[in-house]
């Protein structure tokens, strides 16, 4: 493959999804009103760049909650890396932007009358929707686990309280003690999380509890950047993390959150600390109003990511089924600006344009051993692939190289989330 830098192919990927919106804003005889559902990596990006590309435009941003924690760097906080302060974002650099904010939660969506209702007890109406719910969990997609037993085997796959359920139990573990990873099936939200979480709890095995060790039982057979992580993990903590692939004994049946138990085909295993991550769907509000396929994942129109079932309504993010693109911040908050822009285009009688799509994902293995891939997506008539030139950072790698991908890491998240809130 041909050698380039990981971080000028994120920029110029950043740049390419980005291109068709460095335009003089549009104008409507009279101001459209477009609510934005949920303020995450999809959908606060939409609400701000609605209102960048057409400043009369009435956007409003529906979340319940007045804070955003991301899931992007949660890994962090586990490895003593970063505090959860250092990842929460507020919504007043959206509102100063003009974006009408409100915390509720949606309880229902009428898509005849374009109107949602909140649990505020005041409908908002709407001439076009984006909804950016991004993913609930399917508690019943593995016996023995529900919402009471995340309390005793945490998922932390929705940053926040979990996280931090999941740092404490860290912590009150045994030096010795075994820590178990249940990792999903696909498709769920961010394909190499998993691996860079377990790299993470490595480090902080490392500097606080040696003599631990990690086994991570998987559904799948492989796993994105597998071969880079499998290089970090053998090159910075040795045998301490070991990967069960489902075929070797690692699809999990069963666990028991009584005993601390997971039950897989091969035998069981018991663990000081266990982190389950369920099966995911399409948020709830997404599947209610009848937006998501039998699967729980929302089709959508690649060139505006309208949805499939009413052409109003877009469906950005984790919830939706995106082609070759992965469940990620950066994918969700690259569709949200081809949805705005085809928003802004439909609202003016005018057609969108062909769009290009960016995703890059940085994981840390250490401190400063960094890894990614990027990769720029376009619609094809084999649906949205991905354009030749990505890729994963190269293999054997000087430490030097890890370092400053290390350092991109940081760099993107800043970037990103400035981008999200101001």
């Amino acid at each position: 493959m041909k050698t380039f830098s990981r971080r000028s192919f994120a920029l110029m990927a950043g740049a390419a999804a980005g291109t068709a919106l460095a335009r003089p804003n549009l104008a409507f005889g009279a101001s459209a009103r477009v609510v934005v559902v949920g303020g995450g990596f999809g959908g606060a990006t939409a609400a701000r760049y609605l209102k960048r590309l057409d400043k009369q435009l009435n956007v409003t941003l529906i979340e319940a909650n007045k804070q955003f924690v991301t899931c992007p760097f949660s890994n962090l906080v586990l490895g003593g890396l970063r505090t959860m302060d250092n990842i929460t974002h507020g919504y007043d650099g959206l509102a100063k932007g003009g974006v009408r904010v409100i915390h509720a939660t949606v309880q229902g969506i009428d898509p005849g009358a374009r109107r949602l209702s909140l649990s505020t007890g005041n409908p908002v109406l709407y001439d076009k929707l984006v909804l950016s719910p991004g993913i609930d969990l399917n508690y019943g997609g593995l016996p023995g686990y529900s919402q009471a037993a995340a309390e005793r085997l945490p998922h932390a796959w929705k940053a926040g309280p979990q996280t931090m359920l999941l740092k404490r139990q860290l912590e009150a573990m045994p030096d010795g003690g075994t820590f178990i990873m249940v990792c999903p099936d696909n498709p769920y939200r961010c394909p190499p999380g998993p691996y860079e979480r377990a790299s993470m709890i490595a480090h902080y095995f490392t500097t606080k509890k040696p003599k631990s060790k990690i086994m991570l039982l998987d559904a799948k057979e492989s796993f994105s950047k597998q071969g880079l992580f499998q290089e970090g993990w053998q090159a910075v903590y040795g045998r301490m993390i070991e990967w069960l692939p489902g075929k070797a004994g690692g699809k999990v049946t069963e666990v028991d959150a009584k005993s601390m138990t997971v039950k897989t085909e091969f035998g069981d295993h018991k663990g000081a600390v266990i982190n389950v991550i369920p099966p995911q769907t399409a948020g709830e509000v997404a599947r209610a109003a009848g937006f998501a396929t039998p699967a729980g994942w929302c089709a959508v129109d690649f060139t505006t990511f309208q949805s499939k079932v009413d052409p109003n309504v877009y469906i950005v993010g984790d919830a939706a089924i995106a082609g070759a693109m992965p469940k990620s911040g950066f994918s969700a908050n690259s569709q949200a600006k081809v949805a705005a822009l085809a928003i802004v285009a439909a609202l003016n009688g005018g057609k969108s344009e062909a769009p290009a799509f960016a995703n890059t994902c940085y994981s840390l293995i250490a401190p400063k051993y960094g890894i990614s891939v990027a990769n720029v997506y376009r619609v094809t008539d084999k649906g949205l692939v991905a354009a030749p030139g990505g890729g994963v950072s190269p293999s054997n790698a000087p430490a030097q190289v890890r370092s400053q991908e290390a350092t991109y890491a940081e760099g993107w998240y800043e970037s990103i989330t400035h981008d999200m809130f101001g």
